[in-house]
């Protein structure tokens, strides 16, 4: 399907019909075909009522046994710093320091940059690594050719930084400066922001080729969280344009856009909004409580497994974040905080007591407020977010990549691995969940997000594909306080906009190994999703929003 709205007389709208497929709708788990009118999902039924509805003026696609489904929404992401991972040294398959020096001295030899550009990669996972002695600034320095290094880690809260760059950056003194390479906390923002001092251009075009990324892989929305340790207001007010068509006219994912800035009161929040020259959904996101586990930086109630003596960091006060989400209350606007480890979460659940007894539980109740990732929750802390109904936005690539027996988090946290990452209990206990990728950390690979949840490493935490599908789709609209409350289904009515799948298998899946993991008996009226035990991921052959091609890999005109 071309773009659905291209090329026709005004006010004519073009009408498409997709059949012989399968449809994942709630309207008619056996559907097999779908017809759009202009941005609007117009009907959803059989292959037989395809027939007799079909005439010369549709256009008609033959899906030739691929699935429509919603389009994935990402509540978590970057755009700058994924199109800059992207375009820039990957550096997750190495395995020592040497290989990431080696690394680095081939990237230089082979750039046409000037000696003046600075070497941008992104991550290195030392866990990974049989020794995981980082190299010192001075190496970095010589693979480079004198060039200055920034390249961060896998969790991106922290980076080694070469002699070069930490002199530019003037991270000499700063916290989380140390004779070594690696820098945290108001270093590493310093130094981070030091590499990216980029033009406009440069900055749109690194979110051009994010969106590109997420498009192909069948997002139609992401969450861009940004904030001023990360990028510039200018970074944040190109993220939110591109809810217009791009420089090349081609719509792209829509980005729905927050900023992690810290509001002391009602009046502050209003002036920081009318500040930005941009609209945001709300003043919530990587507004930072705390750090990551790979870095160290995640505040724990109890020392580091592997670090004797370290808690990690608090990087805002009780208080600074009990004001913070009045002020967002009283305004009716989303607030928030990444927050990951569990000293970090008694913050943000004490802020919210001390907000609802200044403004009123309700009001902090209908604000829709949203932390981001907590990753360590126990029983009391799930039932608190409940009774605010806080929507958690939590990344299953976390523990795909480093969860499980003798891995980063076993390493960090010691027994505390098994209660990472609670899928399963915030669901039982009515927690608003919504999942995305915080690209770049992890891949843009929905269908890899969804299979992790269904082997979460704790069996306990497991999900069925439905409610991780769900999580990753129309949850994903509701984190975002959307205007329209019909958008990630395909009913009639709905916004069309949704992804096509080539995949081997349909069936349900379950995450409780005692129940039959698979059915296809029509009797439970069940909408089936992709096999995801293959060892294959369901291929992109198209992405459509409002009824416009984001993406398509031709397939399905061939």
């Amino acid at each position: 399907m071309t773009d659905a709205r291209a090329d026709q007389p005004a006010g004519e709208r073009k009408v498409t019909l997709y059949r012989n497929g399968s449809v994942y709708t709630a309207a008619d788990p056996f559907a097999t075909a779908m017809m759009v009118d202009g941005d609007t999902v117009a009907w959803v039924g059989s292959e037989q009522a395809a027939t007799s509805i079909a005439d010369s003026s549709m256009d008609i696609v033959d899906l030739h046994g691929a699935l429509l489904a919603p389009g994935f929404v990402d509540s978590h992401v970057h755009l700058t710093e994924t199109g800059i991972a992207l375009d820039s040294l990957q550096l997750g398959g190495v395995r020592s320091a040497a290989e990431l020096l080696d690394a680095v001295a081939a990237s230089v030899a082979g750039s046409s940059a000037d000696a003046g550009a600075t070497v941008l990669g992104h991550g290195w996972d030392e866990s990974n690594w049989s020794d995981p002695a980082l190299p010192s600034r001075e190496e970095l320095e010589r693979a480079a050719g004198g060039r200055r290094v920034y390249l961060s880690r896998v969790d991106a809260h922290s980076a080694l930084v070469s002699s070069a760059l930490a002199e530019a950056a003037g991270l000499a003194g700063l916290d989380g400066y140390s004779a070594g390479s690696q820098v945290k906390r108001h270093a590493h923002t310093s130094a981070r922001l030091a590499a990216r001092q980029l033009p406009d251009g440069d900055l749109r075009n690194y979110q051009s080729r994010a969106l590109a990324e997420a498009a192909a892989n069948g997002y139609v929305a992401v969450a861009e969280m940004a904030a001023p340790h990360i990028g510039s207001a200018a970074d944040l007010r190109i993220a939110a344009g591109w809810n217009g068509p791009d420089a090349l006219g081609k719509p792209t994912p829509e980005v729905l856009p927050y900023w992690g800035q810290l509001a002391g009161s009602e009046e502050d929040a209003r002036a920081i909004l009318d500040g930005l020259g941009a609209a945001v959904r709300g003043l919530a996101g990587d507004l930072n409580i705390d750090g990551s586990i790979g870095s160290r930086t995640a505040a724990l109630r109890e020392d580091y497994s592997d670090a004797s003596g370290e808690r990690g960091s608090l990087y805002l006060s009780v208080d600074q974040a009990a004001a913070h989400l009045a002020a967002c209350s009283l305004l009716g606007i989303q607030g928030g905080f990444h927050v990951i480890g569990d000293a970090g979460l008694d913050a943000a659940l004490d802020a919210l007591d001390r907000a609802a007894a200044e403004v009123g539980e309700q009001r902090v109740r209908a604000a829709g407020h949203r932390f981001e990732h907590v990753e360590m929750a126990d029983a009391d802390a799930i039932e608190r977010l409940a009774k605010y109904s806080v929507t958690v936005s939590v990344q299953p690539g976390f523990d795909a990549a480093w969860g499980g027996a003798g891995r980063l988090y076993q390493e960090r946290l010691g027994h505390r691995e098994r209660g990472m990452n609670a899928f399963a209990s915030f669901y039982a206990a009515g927690v608003p969940i919504s999942f995305g990728s915080d690209s770049p950390v992890t891949p843009l690979n929905p269908w890899a997000s969804v299979r992790a949840c269904l082997e979460h490493s704790n069996p306990e935490q497991r999900i069925s594909a439905r409610a991780a599908f769900l999580g990753h789709t129309r949850a994903g609209w509701r984190a975002a306080k959307y205007r329209n409350p019909m958008a990630g289904q395909l009913v009639p009515g709905a916004p069309a906009s949704f992804a096509v799948w080539e995949v081997e298998e349909l069936m349900v899946q379950v995450a409780d190994g005692r129940v039959q993991s698979w059915s296809t008996d029509p009797r439970a009226r069940t909408p089936l999703l992709p096999a995801l035990d293959t060892g294959t991921d369901p291929v992109c052959l198209q992405t459509v929003r409002d009824g416009r091609e984001l993406f398509t890999n031709g397939s399905l005109r061939s």
